[in-house]
C-alpha cells in the first residue's frame, strides 16, 4: 500500500517543487530523498494525514539544503523561503500531473527522450524497469533521461502552450501503451507493465480533463485493447489471433467503460483520432463472436479516420477491414497500393499471407508467412508466423 500511494503521490511532489525552484534534476534529487525517507518511516510510523503536504515538506527541506550549499543562491532560497512555506501546494487544486506531463513532453526533446523522462518522472518507474520494458541497456535510457533533464534545465511547468503540448502527451502515452501491447522485440508478446502505466496516467489525465474529447478517446482505446489480452495468447504462451480468441475471457468491465466513454466523447466532442480508433475498438469488443463483427461499419470509421489522421499504418488496417467486406481478391489489390510506404514491414507481408489463404493461393500465403516471421523481431509473433506456414505444407 504504501509503494503504491508513494508512487501515485511522486509526480505530484516533483510537480510542486519544480514550479516553485525550477531546476528539474535537482527537484527529482529531492523528491527521490523524501521518497525514501517515507518508505522507511512511514510503514514504522504510520502514513502521515496529510502524506502529500509531508514529502513536499520533507522535498522542499532537502532542496533548500542544496541551495544553501550554494553561496550565489542563498539570498534567492532565504526569499522564497520565507514568502512560500514548504507544504502550501499540499491543499492546492492544480492539476501536478498535467504540468509534469506537459514539461516532460517538452518540444525540444526528442520521443524516445519523452517517453523515457515520463516513466521515469510522472511513472514513478526506476531506469532499470525502464531498460527492461523496452529491451535496451539500462546506461541508453539513463542518457536519455539525462540529456533530457540538461534540455528541460530552466524550464518551469506553465500552461502557456497547453494545446499543443497535449498532443505531445497523448502521443507519448500512446507510444508507451502500444509498446507494452505489442513489444516491438523480445520474447514476451505485451508487457503488463506498461500497459498498466499507460493506463493509470491516462486516467489521471482524463481526470484532469474530463470534457476533452482525444483524452477519454485515448483511454477509451486503451481500455478496450487491453480488454482483450487475457485471450491473446493459450495455455502454452503461443499467440491467438483475434477471431479466435475466447471472447468470455475479456475483461467485460474494462469494455463497459470504454465503450461509455467514447460513446459520451463521440455525442458531446468534436472527433478526434484516438476517439475514431477507441470507436473501431468498441465495434470488435461488443461483437459477442467474431463473426458478429460489423466490418462495414469498422471500414466507414477507417475511411473517416483516414481523412482525420492519413498515415502508412491507417491505410494498411484499412485494408483487412476493406477485404472483410469486399472480399480478399480486392483486399489484395487495395494492399498493393497500402503496401508502397511500408516496405519490409512484417504487417504487410502477414496481412498478404492472410489473403492469399483465403483466396486459395496457399503457396503464396506459405511464402508471404514466412517473409513476415523472418522481418518481426517478436519472438511471439515470428512463432506465430511460423507456424501458419507450417500448417500450410503440402
Amino acid at each position: 500500500m504504501t509503494e503504491r500511494l508513494l508512487r501515485e503521490l511522486a509526480p505530484q511532489v516533483l510537480a510542486a517543487l519544480v514550479r516553485r525552484y525550477g531546476d528539474f534534476d535537482a527537484c527529482e534529487d529531492a523528491v527521490q530523498e523524501a521518497l525514501l525517507a517515507a518508505s522507511q518511516q512511514w510503514p514504522v510510523e504510520g502514513v502521515p494525514d496529510h502524506p502529500k503536504g509531508w514529502l513536499i515538506t520533507a522535498a522542499s527541506r532537502r532542496r533548500i539544503e542544496q541551495w544553501r550549499s550554494e553561496t550565489a543562491r542563498r539570498r534567492r532560497e532565504e526569499t522564497v523561503a520565507r514568502h512560500e512555506p514548504p507544504g502550501q501546494e499540499a491543499v492546492s487544486g492544480v492539476d501536478d500531473t498535467l504540468t509534469l506531463l506537459l514539461l516532460c513532453c517538452h518540444p525540444a526533446l526528442n520521443p524516445p527522450s519523452r517517453v523515457a523522462l515520463t516513466l521515469r518522472a510522472v511513472g514513478g518507474l526506476t531506469t532499470a524497469e525502464i531498460a527492461r520494458a523496452f529491451l535496451v541497456p539500462e546506461a541508453t535510457i539513463g542518457q536519455r533521461i539525462s540529456r533530457a533533464k540538461q534540455k528541460l534545465k530552466g524550464e518551469r511547468l506553465t500552461g502557456d502552450d497547453r494545446p499543443e503540448r497535449l498532443a505531445a502527451v497523448l502521443q507519448v502515452l500512446y507510444l508507451i501503451f502500444t509498446e507494452g501491447h505489442t513489444a516491438s522485440s523480445g520474447d514476451a508478446l505485451s508487457r503488463v507493465d506498461l500497459t498498466t502505466e499507460a493506463i493509470r496516467l491516462a486516467r489521471q489525465l482524463h481526470a484532469e480533463l474530463p470534457d476533452d474529447g482525444e483524452v477519454a478517446g485515448l483511454l477509451a482505446l486503451m481500455l478496450l485493447t487491453e480488454a482483450r489480452r487475457p485471450a491473446r495468447v493459450d495455455a502454452t504462451g503461443a499467440l491467438v489471433p483475434l477471431a479466435d480468441q475466447d471472447r468470455t475471457r475479456w475483461n467485460r468491465a474494462f469494455i463497459d467503460e470504454g465503450v461509455s466513454l467514447i460513446t459520451k466523447a463521440l455525442a458531446t466532442t468534436p472527433v478526434g483520432p484516438y476517439q475514431l480508433q477507441a470507436a473501431i475498438a468498441a465495434v470488435h469488443d461488443e461483437a459477442v463472436t467474431s463473426e458478429d463483427t460489423d466490418w462495414a461499419e469498422i471500414l466507414t470509421l477507417y475511411d473517416l479516420l483516414r481523412v482525420v489522421a492519413p498515415g502508412p499504418m491507417v491505410t494498411l488496417n484499412r485494408v483487412v477491414a476493406f477485404a472483410q467486406v469486399n472480399g480478399p481478391e480486392k483486399g489484395l489489390a487495395e494492399l498493393g497500393e497500402a503496401a508502397k510506404d511500408l516496405a519490409g514491414h512484417h504487417r504487410v507481408d502477414a496481412i498478404r499471407a492472410h489473403l492469399l489463404e483465403r483466396t486459395g493461393d496457399l503457396a503464396g500465403a506459405r511464402e508471404a508467412y514466412l517473409a513476415a516471421a523472418r522481418r518481426t523481431l517478436s519472438l511471439p509473433e515470428q512463432a506465430y508466423l511460423q507456424s501458419r506456414a507450417g500448417n500450410l505444407e503440402e
